[in-house]
């Protein structure tokens, strides 16, 4: 075999020089992908890594506050139960005082009447007992007297005594 021309030669030197630049270039590219990619998987473990520790605040913070509302959900039931057994209390209570009500709004509807009575029998009492007169006189309270027996009925009169008024208060 002969050997090349030399300008064959310079030729296939100047494109392995390019083949090589290209080569070393593409090599470089390559390193800066290949740290891009290493510095975007390293952003992208710090990011996972901060998701995860944000994601577990959540999930503890979570937890607390259920855990607040289910003391305050407790505390609240009980709080409901003691007033509903204080409700049934009072209402036992209304239920034993509403006939005593009742009967008070009666006495207070029956005071004026009563009132007018008491007052009628004091003046009674301030007024004595009938004097002993004489006994054939009309009012002493003998037989013929017509206030013997007032309730119109016909009858033995001699047991009825005279109308003396007092109080025994």
């Amino acid at each position: 075999m002969s050997a090349p021309p030399p300008l064959q030669i310079r030729e296939a030197n100047a494109h392995l020089a390019a083949v090589h630049r290209r080569a070393v270039e593409l090599e470089a590219r390559l390193d800066a992908a290949e740290r891009t990619v290493r510095a975007q998987a390293e952003r992208l473990a710090r990011h996972d890594q901060q998701l995860r520790a944000a994601l577990d605040e959540l999930g503890r913070t979570k937890d607390r506050e259920i855990a607040t509302l289910q003391e305050q959900l407790l505390t609240s039931e009980a709080t409901v139960h003691s007033l509903q057994a204080a409700v049934q209390q009072r209402d036992k209570l209304i239920g034993q005082l509403q006939p005593r009500a009742e009967l008070l709004q009666d006495i207070c509807r029956r005071r004026s009447p009563l009132a007018g009575l008491l007052a009628a029998l004091a003046e009674a009492e301030r007024l004595g007992p009938l004097p002993a007169s004489n006994p054939g006189h009309p009012l002493s309270g003998g037989p013929s007297s017509p206030l013997a027996n007032s309730t119109g009925e016909k009858g033995d009169r001699d047991h009825l005594q005279p109308a003396v008024f007092g109080t025994t208060v």
